[in-house]
């Protein structure tokens, strides 16, 4: 595999396991960083601004993904060619929890990437288990059946504010969209990075195309946290004009603009959109090295 033979070239006396985990959490943490970079993002902190948050600058979510990467790496030698079982699931599940607590060191109490600790953890993971087989269906599928499997060890309710959104609104948020085999990474953040490259568009066009993407049929548990079924309309029906056009078009980025200043103005943040874009850009960059 070529992936094995570029690992084992750069790190010759490591052994495959955590070869494995440290390329993987190298790429997490690259997903991660790239998603921060990646601008105009509607209502999303990226190098322009804050976005709809006070609390947080784009240096932060910098510093909050370098911190994450040691506990990406703990998940993926954790799952390194281990099949799903309830022993797995606790151990990620606790690794998890760690990792959220250094990321909250490192930021000073500022919850920046705890719901992508959850989606990328989990495709980290699951990337470990098979690593010869890397497509992203294939992860996803893996992901799926650990995310089903009960955490005995994780509280009964945190209290966050997804999970309020959650039972308020009835939608699925960041477990439901992993125990459903992050279709909206598998069926939109991938196929459209894909897509726009393979019609011209650049880099940039093609990754803030796979977010539009995801925020058009999303229900974000952090925007409706905030603004209530009237603002994810908003993020919906707005994302779906400037998709409409395409990033690589003046009209679609015109849209996009648009789509900007009106998730400002309610000051609502799609970022479970930008954490299932993060996992779109993992899993695109490893099935293609």
């Amino acid at each position: 595999m070529e992936m094995a033979i570029r690992m084992s070239t750069a790190l010759p006396r490591q052994n495959a396991k955590v070869q494995c985990a440290a390329w993987l959490a190298g790429q997490v943490t690259g997903a991660l960083i790239d998603e921060v970079m990646l601008a105009p993002k509607p209502g999303l902190v990226d190098p322009r601004h804050r976005g709809a948050h006070d609390d947080m600058h784009w240096q932060l979510l910098c510093r909050s993904a370098q911190a994450l990467r040691p506990g990406f790496e703990a998940m993926a030698v954790a799952g390194y060619r281990q099949p799903a079982s309830i022993a797995l699931r606790e151990r990620i599940g606790a690794l998890g929890r760690e990792a959220e607590a250094a990321m909250l060191t490192a930021t000073g109490g500022v919850n920046t990437h705890r719901g992508a600790i959850w989606a990328l953890g989990l495709l980290a993971v699951a990337a470990a288990q098979v690593p010869d087989d890397l497509a992203p269906a294939s992860i996803a599928a893996r992901a799926c059946l650990l995310a089903r499997i009960p955490d005995g060890a994780a509280p009964a309710c945190t209290d966050h504010p997804g999970e309020r959104a959650c039972r308020r609104y009835g939608v699925g948020g960041a477990r439901g969209q992993a125990q459903a085999g992050f279709p909206h990474v598998v069926e939109a953040g991938v196929p459209t990075l894909r897509n726009t490259r393979a019609n011209g568009g650049s880099e940039h066009a093609a990754r803030l195309d796979a977010l539009l993407a995801i925020m058009a049929t999303l229900d974000d548990t952090c925007v409706l946290s905030r603004g209530g079924p009237d603002a994810l309309e908003a993020m919906q029906a707005g994302a779906r004009r400037a998709l409409a056009h395409g990033c690589a078009t003046l009209p679609g980025r015109r849209e996009l603009r648009r789509l900007d200043r009106e998730l400002l103005a309610r000051r609502v943040s799609p970022g479970g959109a930008a954490d299932l874009l993060a996992a779109s850009l993992l899993l695109d960059r490893i099935s293609r090295s």
